[in-house]
């Protein structure tokens, strides 16, 4: 027995070493040299392997044992690269389209809980009142620790009209939270828009999808037949998406052939310049929809709003309009991610989502793990800021090398003391000082704080200035 479990061992060292010289002529393919082999650490993956086979206290199916070792080698490696099995493939490819089931929350894995990164608006997380930085520490009264980030999130997906309970544990509780959230189908709409003031149109982008771009060009015509004068464009609480939906918004507001992003990584083919050019913008599509777009929309005087909940996408938009002094940038500091996953298929309709370039803004910076500076810092409330979850806070988060790192754009107005505290200091009954929570606000509705003093900038007005 023990000398067909070493066979088998001799068979997975092989195996790996086939699978690990294949992937190094890949990554190396312009190396006149390629990089050793791991030997060593592929003879103790094997016997780590038969270990398992031999010894564990119940027989283990080699697929599982592959898959989860295929899965352990992509989250060890940053918060974004995983293991896609065919559901969450499936779930993925669907999710770009703008529909999925669950309950709308972004998240991410950290210290063996799944952390809630943001919560995607008008869903069943959103209206229940989760948090960006909540730890989800149970799943119908199971523990998450333990659990892999798939089995995590196929446990929250579930058909319509079914609930599941949610046991968080929330920085500043001091009992867990126990919610009760029913499942939906989740129609993420991605573009809202109207005219907000008469000549000043607000177009809200929630999350950059497939139809993200058109649905921009489509609503500026509507509105220009308004008389467009200004514009605010909201990214605030957009987890980000499709890239190429991201250069097609930019495109919308800047003029043909503009550099909007470019990406640099170890290949060949992670090393590209996005401009607003057909090429780069659509997506099996011949229908160019920016020809659509007014030229108000490229003239006219310009806000973008940003919070520490835009990421990706929306922090590629707001670079580019503010390298391109297009836009004045209002809010607070971005998320602060700024690297390309790829997607690259594998056999049995899996496949892996794996980190391969950082982005940077036409101007040469890289946002990755710091975020897009505003030009005027404006709290989320009179009172102060959220406390919000930032790339830099998740574990193993990518670094920015030194030599790509470049200075943020100073903000003109430095955020106040309690925004950097993140909620309002009141007295206890004992006299000592805590934080109160802020009160939450409808964004885009009429107590929303910085969407007014965006429209004061656009107005030539002075904004409102934080208690110091």
């Amino acid at each position: 027995m023990r000398g067909k479990l070493q066979q088998a061992g001799l068979v997975m060292v092989g195996l790996c070493a086939g699978v690990a010289l294949s992937l190094n002529f890949s990554a190396s393919a312009n190396k006149e040299v390629a990089a050793p082999l791991p030997v060593e650490e592929l003879r103790a993956f094997a016997e780590v392997f038969n270990a398992i086979k031999q010894g564990y206290v119940e027989p283990v199916d080699d697929k599982k044992l592959i898959t989860s070792a295929i899965s352990g080698m992509l989250t060890g490696l940053d918060p974004h690269s995983t293991y896609l099995d065919p559901e969450a493939y499936k779930d993925l490819q669907v999710g770009t389209q703008g529909e999925f089931g669950g309950l709308g929350i972004e998240v991410g894995m950290e210290d063996g809980f799944v952390k809630v990164i943001s919560p995607i608006e008008d869903t069943p997380a959103f209206r229940a009142g989760v948090r960006p930085g909540d730890l989800i520490i149970k799943l119908d009264g199971t523990a998450v620790k333990g659990m892999s980030l798939n089995d995590a999130v196929k446990k929250m997906r579930g058909k319509p009209k079914t609930s599941i309970k949610l046991t968080i544990a929330r920085k500043g509780e001091q009992k867990p939270i126990e919610l009760t959230l029913m499942r939906e189908v989740i129609q993420v709409q991605s573009v809202k828009a109207r005219m907000i003031e008469p000549g000043i149109a607000y177009l809200r982008v929630a999350q950059f999808q497939e139809n993200t771009a058109p649905s921009i060009a489509k609503e500026l015509s509507k509105l220009d037949k308004q008389g467009i004068k200004s514009i605010v464009l909201d990214l605030r609480n957009d987890p980000g998406g499709l890239l190429h939906a991201a250069v097609g918004v930019s495109g919308a507001f800047l003029p043909e052939q503009t550099l909007v992003v470019s990406t640099d990584g170890r290949t060949d083919d992670s090393r590209h310049k996005f401009f607003v050019a057909p090429q780069d913008y659509l997506r099996g599509s011949k229908d160019d929809f920016l020809k659509a777009v007014p030229a108000s929309a490229k003239k006219v005087p310009m806000v973008v709003l940003v919070n520490g909940a835009s990421a990706s996408a929306s922090e590629i938009v707001a670079g580019a309009l503010q390298d391109h002094k297009r836009a004045v940038v209002v809010g607070t500091q971005t998320f602060g991610k700024g690297s390309v996953q790829s997607i690259l298929p594998l056999a049995g309709n899996t496949a892996i989502k794996l980190t391969t370039a950082r982005y940077y803004t036409p101007s040469g910076r890289s946002i990755q793990a710091k975020g897009i500076a505003p030009d005027i810092v404006v709290d989320d409330t009179p009172t102060g800021s959220f406390q919000r979850l930032r790339e830099m806070d998740l574990e193993r988060h990518l670094e920015t090398p030194a030599a790509d790192a470049a200075p943020a754009v100073p903000a003109k107005v430095e955020p106040s003391a309690k925004a950097k505290s993140g909620n309002q200091k009141t007295k206890g009954k004992d006299g000592d000082e805590q934080e109160a929570p802020l009160a939450p606000f409808e964004i885009g509705g009429k107590n929303d704080h910085q969407l007014a003093q965006a429209l004061n900038v656009l107005k030539g007005m002075q904004i409102a200035q934080q208690a110091r």
